[in-house]
């Protein structure tokens, strides 16, 4: 089945406040039908409000924008997020007074109030969807794009996938990337070919593992399979396998279906803004100089479809390779431009074949431009009066 994706282009034709990126969300959410379908729901709007120092998540100009429709609809909005990333988001322009509504714990103080689900996958048995997010009617996800380093892109369906679950599954979450084993010590007994395995890798990705002595530890999110350390290790001692990397986004997957599963059908839908695309998840706590053109502004209540459009139009422009942090390194240019920062096996669009197989979308979609940018004649721009 074919779902609809509504853009919003970051180009203009005029330079009018109508043709700007605000304004195209105001026309996405019209095209959503957004302020009929909330009319007397309790509206949970999942934002990612970033952490720290960062700048480069969805700016509560967009923000407003949202909560406003909701209020004009009739629904009654709330924002929330993490925990650790709520505490402190005033000082990044996330207050009441800015946008509307209030912003709160999704999982409340301490991450104790949750709901659990059960759903056997690797090490996780049990998901804590946020009781925040499971106690709303309808849910507005409203992701920023960005590159990641453990999947290489973090969209709509990450936004979710972490940010609806309690930290015990978040935790677990990133754990499966560890449950299939890769570090065979019985084949490398001899501790300097270990330190020399260790050393080899310029983004120390491979250490030791504090639990098993003579076991080396590999963290998947520094790891772009450059292949250096395999040609350090003896035979079969050491893999980097996609298994590893994979098995996190699939568990994003399931974590959204779980998560979408507690909405009545129609109860649910998702926009991303895709500018200021940094190399980092906005929980990092900086933002960097932006690593791919802005792309624009989606919506669609297909959050597969949603990603997929993303990534389609993020691929067609090449990484800003000046604007890379020195310490990253490009080693290939296959697949899309965000794999060739962080690594092969991180393909952005595995995860949403994983959400599609459960059910949760569809990858095959419509792009409909909701303001195309017109070929027009050279035209004088317009002066706020003195």
């Amino acid at each position: 089945m074919t779902s609809t994706v509504y853009y919003g282009s970051p180009r203009q034709s005029r330079l009018q406040a109508s043709e700007t990126l605000p304004a195209k969300l105001d026309l996405i959410m019209e095209r959503l039908n957004l302020r009929e379908r909330v009319k007397g729901e309790q509206v949970v709007i999942k934002l990612h409000v970033g952490n720290g120092i960062g700048y480069s998540t969805v700016h509560p100009v967009f923000v407003r924008k949202v909560v406003q429709a909701v209020i004009e609809g009739g629904g009654k909005p709330y924002i929330v997020d993490v925990d650790w990333d709520v505490h402190g988001c005033t000082e990044r322009g996330y207050t009441a007074e800015v946008l509307g509504c209030p912003v709160f714990p999704s999982a409340g103080v301490n991450e104790q109030y949750a709901y659990p689900h059960e759903h056997t996958y690797k090490n996780i048995q049990r998901w804590l969807v946020a009781g925040m997010v499971q106690d709303a009617t309808f849910l507005i996800n409203f992701a920023h794009a960005k590159g990641h380093p453990s999947c290489s892109y973090g969209g709509a369906i990450k936004n979710i996938a972490l940010g609806c679950m309690a930290g015990e599954t978040r935790g677990a979450m990133h754990d499966t990337m560890q449950y299939d084993p890769y570090w065979f010590p019985e084949l490398c007994p001899d501790e300097e070919t270990r330190q020399r395995i260790k050393a080899v890798c310029p983004f120390e990705a491979l250490v030791d593992d504090k639990e098993h002595p003579g076991y080396l530890h590999l963290h998947p999110e520094q790891c772009n399979a450059c292949g250096r350390c395999l040609k350090v290790a003896p035979p079969g001692s050491l893999k980097i396998d996609a298994v590893n990397f994979d098995s996190f986004k699939e568990a994003c997957a399931i974590s959204t279906q779980i998560t979408l599963s507690t909405f009545a059908p129609g109860k649910a839908t998702h926009l991303c803004l895709a500018t200021q695309i940094i190399p980092l998840c906005d929980c990092f706590g900086f933002s960097s100089m932006p690593i791919l053109p802005d792309a624009g502004v989606f919506g669609s209540d297909d959050i597969v479809a949603l990603d997929e459009a993303v990534l389609d139009v993020t691929a067609r422009t090449p990484l800003i390779e000046e604007n890379l942090p020195a310490a990253l390194e490009v080693h290939t240019r296959q697949g899309h431009p965000l794999q060739w920062l962080h690594g092969p096996l991180k393909n952005p669009y595995k995860v949403n074949e994983y959400a599609e197989q459960l059910g949760v979308g569809s990858r095959q979609y419509e792009l409909v431009d909701v303001f195309p940018v017109e070929k027009i004649d050279r035209s004088g721009m317009d002066y706020i009066p003195a």
